[in-house]
């Protein structure tokens, strides 16, 4: 009965606090202050200042700010336009023509940035008024930006995965791998559905490109080596074992700003606005971390997390049955929350059931990134669709309605992943890793 009462206050705070309009960091840690004061003879502040230090004191935690500093120093950087001239000669030919630099460019910069709203308002700067020019549908332009651009939280750098392996103690590197094949998969099925608009909405077709010849789709090329080498380099490093992810974040950083200087976008300003852009978004995830793991704390005190993994294991549901749960109770959450925020809210109780279910952790990094992606682009709270808006001017509820078959088409990443749980595994068991 304690698990009860302690399950039925946790969510009445977290709710009241969260309705008052209170940042989740601190709406999380209010929640544990009440469970802390009522449920523990423990001293609620000290408890507190111990478990904040010790979450944010993560020495893996370094590479978050690194790799957010890096896709805000790309952001202000000429790497929309340079991006489209360069992938635009070799989407042409194919079936759909460009609309498919939506994906590959989301695909691309999700591998520089980690964070799904720099990866949308990078792509789309460009290539909207470019498509738009050119002809092509309103509701393909908006829908597949819209998917596609949640490929910045699969796709190494993701920040959701370094959050997820700092709550769960787990290899950054390793979920990184882990992250690179489902990513280019379901990059794979958005530009399937493209191919599969080109023939079956044939009257929806634009003009047919101007012609050009191998050696000018070579020149204009020019403008995409310096991004993938950059890619190459930070991913690479952490392939190979040479770097860890937070000596690779490093690299990256560096990287970014010797790119940026080269393209002559990088002056004081642009650097100072990227470093306090950094700032700002890590001072919110860590508040956010920070408020988890006292919750976590909290929780673990009380006996919940224990109690509720028995429960589920009592109940001798199947992974997969668990998987399909979890996969309905995580599109939820994500109307109501940010990735992040759902991801260490949940991890307290939901780490143990996986563990007790004999799931892999580090192929259920990938499947809550799947479902935390969703998140993005459904309302009320997907944030995606709010940067569409501005973009884009419609509204809120012709957007949702584009993006539909993108979250069919994440919904069916969810299925294939089942089925071929090695597209996340294979990697990390087979690729040497490096220093932690």
């Amino acid at each position: 009965m304690t698990e009860i009462y302690a399950t039925v206050l946790f969510l009445f705070v977290l709710f009241l606090l969260l309705g008052s309009s209170v940042w989740i960091g601190l709406a999380l840690m209010g929640v544990a202050w009440v469970g802390m004061e009522l449920f523990t003879s423990r001293p609620a502040g000290d408890a507190m200042i111990t478990t904040i230090w010790t979450s944010s004191s993560s020495w893996t935690l370094t590479a978050l700010p690194l790799f957010i500093w890096m896709g805000e120093i790309l952001y202000r950087t000429r790497l929309s336009e340079d991006m489209f001239r360069g992938l635009a000669p070799w989407m042409r030919k194919l079936p759909g023509g460009l609309l498919h630099t939506n994906i590959a460019g989301c695909t691309i910069f999700a591998a520089v940035s980690g964070s799904s709203a720099a990866t949308l308002t990078t792509v789309g700067k460009m290539s909207i008024p470019e498509l738009r020019s050119r002809g092509y549908p309103e509701y393909m332009i908006i829908g597949t930006l819209a998917g596609a651009a949640t490929l910045g939280l699969m796709i190494p750098p993701s920040l959701t995965l370094i959050v997820y392996g700092v709550t769960i103690n787990e290899s950054i590197t390793k979920l990184f791998m882990a992250g690179i094949i489902p990513g280019l998969v379901l990059a794979g099925l958005f530009m399937l559905y493209i191919i599969g608009w080109h023939f079956l909405r044939k009257e929806q077709r634009p003009p047919p490109e101007a012609r050009m010849s191998f050696g000018e789709m070579v020149k204009e090329s020019r403008f995409l080596i310096p991004v993938l080498l950059l890619v190459f380099t930070v991913i690479g490093s952490m392939y190979f074992g040479w770097a860890t992810a937070t000596e690779a974040a490093a690299v990256g950083v560096v990287g970014a700003l010797l790119l940026a200087k080269m393209q002559g976008s990088l002056n004081w300003r642009s650097f100072t606005e990227s470093l306090m852009g950094a700032t700002r978004t890590s001072a919110m995830i860590a508040l956010i971390l920070m408020g988890a793991a006292f919750l976590s704390l909290a929780m673990g005190f009380t006996g919940l997390p224990r109690a509720l993994a028995a429960w589920i294991d009592s109940m001798q549901l199947s992974p997969v049955v668990l998987i399909v749960a979890l996969t309905f109770f995580y599109i939820i959450l994500g109307m109501f929350l940010d990735g992040i925020s759902s991801v260490v809210l949940t991890m307290a109780i939901v780490e143990p059931m996986i563990r007790q279910a004999g799931i892999d952790v580090i192929w259920f990094g990938i499947f809550i990134v799947v479902v935390v992606e969703m998140a993005q682009v459904t309302p009320p709270i997907g944030f995606n669709l709010f940067v569409l808006q501005g973009m884009t001017k419609h509204e809120i509820s012709y957007i949702a309605k584009t993006a539909i078959p993108m979250v069919g088409l994440m919904l069916l990443m969810v299925v294939i992943l089942v089925i071929w749980p090695e597209l996340a595994t294979w990697l990390p068991d087979n690729v040497r890793q490096g220093p932690q």
